[in-house]
């Protein structure tokens, strides 16, 4: 890595437009922090880097979601949108599968929750967004929906556990085979096993 890297993250050889489009040297400066590290994924991945994780931080908000999550959309959309076509471009997204995804949902409304202390809008974990691209993932489509009002899935719902299968599977990986021996007993992602979500592949 040592004899590696330096040539990996030197970006000085990229062009203008390229720079660009990742939102690197732009008026908005969470753009360039998330560009570059998109950039950078693009450049692991063309050197065969098996698996990158990029974090864009800072969306635990409860309160004033809309100007909060609004400024962050602002920082992330040219980023991922230049690594989306970056890596079409290349050819490298038939090989590649993006996740991106966050932790959980939000509540739809305003909870008065620990004391009768309104907290502003809760972790949801019936329901939340996702999108995948690239490698076997069966594009364009949206798969499920909640509720009107965003509280609960109401199509297409799965437990966690049959994503983390589909997407060991999108990998190569069978995900009743991945098993380690830990604490006495043989242990596997889904800890039970689980399906795969069949419309999310190509």
């Amino acid at each position: 890595m040592q004899a590696e890297m330096p040539e990996v993250i030197d970006l000085s050889k990229e062009s203008p437009a390229t720079l660009d489009m990742y939102g690197i040297g732009g008026a908005n400066p969470d753009a360039d922090s998330l560009g570059r590290r998109c950039l950078l994924t693009r450049r692991l991945v063309e050197r065969r880097v098996r698996f990158v994780q990029v974090i864009a931080g800072g969306w635990d908000s409860h309160d004033y979601i809309e100007k909060a999550h609004g400024a962050r959309l602002r920082a992330i959309d040219k980023p991922i949108a230049g690594l989306l076509s970056d890596l079409k471009r290349t050819g490298l997204l038939n090989e590649t599968l993006v996740v991106w995804s966050g932790e959980f949902g939000r509540s739809p409304d305003n909870r008065v929750r620990g004391g009768g202390k309104v907290w502003g809008r809760d972790h949801n974990a019936k329901a939340m967004a996702t999108w995948l691209a690239g490698g076997g993932v069966n594009a364009g489509q949206i798969v499920g929906a909640t509720d009107e009002v965003g509280g609960q899935a109401i199509e297409v719902v799965h437990p966690l556990k049959n994503f983390h299968v589909t997407l060991l599977h999108l990998l190569g990986l069978d995900d009743d085979r991945l098993r380690y021996f830990h604490t006495g007993r043989e242990k596997q992602l889904s800890q039970t096993g689980g399906e795969l979500i069949r419309e999310l592949l190509a």
